[in-house]
Formats: structure tokens, C-alpha cells, sequence
């Protein structure tokens, strides 16, 4: 029996875990809550309460492939600062361990490519950690002889997270960033793509999971909101939309992001290889 050991219930691990499940692998998952222990149990799998070392310690145990989906924050990655101690105690040797970082590492490229030999020039603190957490996580699959793999992740989008969501609920806006462009990923062709990993390890992997095109969110908004048959936002421009912090610094990059590694050494293609095929299918799926 094959065994998925999940550090984070959100978005795209749920989707591995539904992706494996369906393959005949059993699940666990850490919580924090009751509220994602019900959820992790509703789906049919096992929670982990994060704060039962000896519970966390047991499904280390048990666990043919470990995927940490957890943010980094101030004190680095939770999934490591958590993972590491039991996982030496239980003497736990994975086949697999996954960490999903972001392409927010590469900085801004003034829209042009990036691979994963590009150097990394992280320009928030929120992809500098991730760099501190890449770099830490390779460092212990050294130490430890395990079978690190990094996954650098664009936005990821799906059903109940997408374009439609933001334009049903009055919440879309198409900003007017001339030249920015950036990669984003169908949570489905990411737990594929995490699935291939798994079938081909490759202790320090390092591999950019995303579509074949890059686009402007905007050009994404109009499209979304012409297969609903809702008018197109207006375009505002990126001076005048009193955006957060946050917001801006997103709109501060511009890359293009290559998965041309994963193609070759996966095997792995997307099966929406632009937004236009992944929103078409979220929509046919709600009919």
C-alpha cells in the first residue's frame, strides 16, 4: 500500500491527495483545527494533529512520498521546523519528498524567460524566504538521503479559484500593466505533474510546473467574462486601481516561465496547456 503523507490541506494538496486516492494510496494530512481535521476526514482520508508528535511521527513512519505545501514564514518552513525531528525519530524514508515553492523566486524578467537554471532574484520577502526554504529543504534530503524534489509554482487556479469566481461575485478587475505577462497552472496539471515526479524521483530535483502561455490577467478576465456571457470589465489603469502592497508587487513582475525540464524529464504535458482549455473545462464541469 502506497501512502501520502500531506503537510498542508490547501488547494493543491487536496488535489494530489484526490489524484493518489483514486489510485488506490491512502492519505493523511496535518491540521492545525477541527475545522481541517472534518474536512481531511470528509474527504476520506486520515488528519494528523499537528501538535500529536507522536501521531505526526507514526504517519512519517508509514509514508511513501511526503509533500510540504505550508508557506514559509519569519522562522522559515513550517514543514521542516514540524517534519524533520519525527521523521528522524521514526527512521522515515520516503521514496519522495515534494516542496512547492513559487516562480516568484526568478523576480521580474521584463517578460522574458526563465528556467530553472535562471538565477534566482527573489524581490519580496515573501520569495526570499522561499529561496531560504529551497535552499534548506535541498540541504536536509542531503543530509538525511532523501529524495528532495522542489516545484516552482506560478498562480494556480481551478474549480471554486478561478476567474469566474471574481467575476460572479463583482470582485474581477482588469488592470492595464502594459508588457506584464506572467504563467499560471490548472491545480489538476499540477497534482499530475507531482504524480510524475513521484514515478521519477530525482533526489534535488528542481522543475517549473505550469501552461505553455504566458498572458496578461486581464486578457484572462475577458475571455472569462465572454464564456460567461457577462460584459468585459473595463480596463483600469495600474496608477489609478489603489491596489494593496501586495497587489503591487505582483504587477512589479513580468516573466515568462518555462516547463520545458518538466516535459523532458516527466514526461508530464498539462492537460490545459492554455487558460483558455482550463476555464473552458471548469465551466463544463458546473453544467
Amino acid at each position: 500500500m502506497s501512502n501520502l503523507f500531506l503537510f498542508g490541506y490547501g488547494f493543491s494538496g487536496r488535489a494530489l491527495a484526490r489524484r493518489l486516492a483514486a489510485k488506490g494510496w491512502t492519505v493523511s494530512a496535518t491540521h492545525r483545527n477541527d475545522a481541517t481535521a472534518a474536512r481531511i476526514a470528509a474527504d476520506g482520508h486520515t488528519p494528523i494533529d499537528l501538535g500529536d508528535r507522536d501521531a505526526v511521527t507514526d504517519a512519517l513512519g508509514d509514508a511513501s512520498a511526503m509533500l510540504v505545501t505550508a508557506p514559509p514564514g519569519s522562522q522559515g518552513c513550517p514543514g521542516l521546523n514540524n517534519l524533520v525531528g519525527p521523521m528522524a525519530e521514526a527512521n522515515a524514508f520516503p521514496d519522495w519528498a515534494g516542496y512547492l515553492s513559487t516562480t516568484g523566486v526568478y523576480g521580474d524578467r521584463h517578460g522574458g524567460w526563465v528556467t530553472e537554471d535562471s538565477r534566482l532574484a527573489a524581490q519580496s520577502v515573501e520569495g526570499a524566504r522561499r529561496v531560504g526554504a529551497e535552499r534548506d529543504w535541498l540541504d536536509v534530503g542531503r543530509g538525511m538521503g532523501l529524495t528532495v524534489t522542489i516545484f516552482r509554482l506560478p498562480g494556480i487556479y481551478g474549480p471554486g479559484r478561478s476567474a469566474f469566481d471574481r467575476l460572479r461575485e463583482g470582485r474581477a478587475r482588469r488592470i492595464a500593466a502594459p508588457g506584464q505577462v506572467f504563467s499560471r497552472i490548472h491545480v489538476d496539471d499540477l497534482a499530475a505533474g507531482l504524480e510524475a515526479s513521484i514515478v521519477r524521483p530525482r533526489a534535488g530535483g528542481i522543475y517549473n510546473l505550469c501552461d505553455d502561455e504566458p498572458a496578461p490577467n486581464s486578457e484572462v478576465i475577458a475571455y472569462a467574462a465572454r464564456l460567461l456571457g457577462m460584459d468585459v470589465p473595463p480596463e483600469v489603469a495600474l496608477a489609478d486601481a489603489n491596489l494593496s502592497p501586495a497587489a503591487m508587487r505582483f504587477y512589479g513582475e513580468s516573466k515568462r516561465v518555462s516547463n520545458a525540464r518538466a516535459k523532458a524529464e516527466l514526461g508530464w504535458r498539462p492537460a490545459y496547456p492554455t487558460y483558455r482549455e482550463g476555464l473552458a473545462a471548469i465551466l463544463a464541469a458546473e453544467t
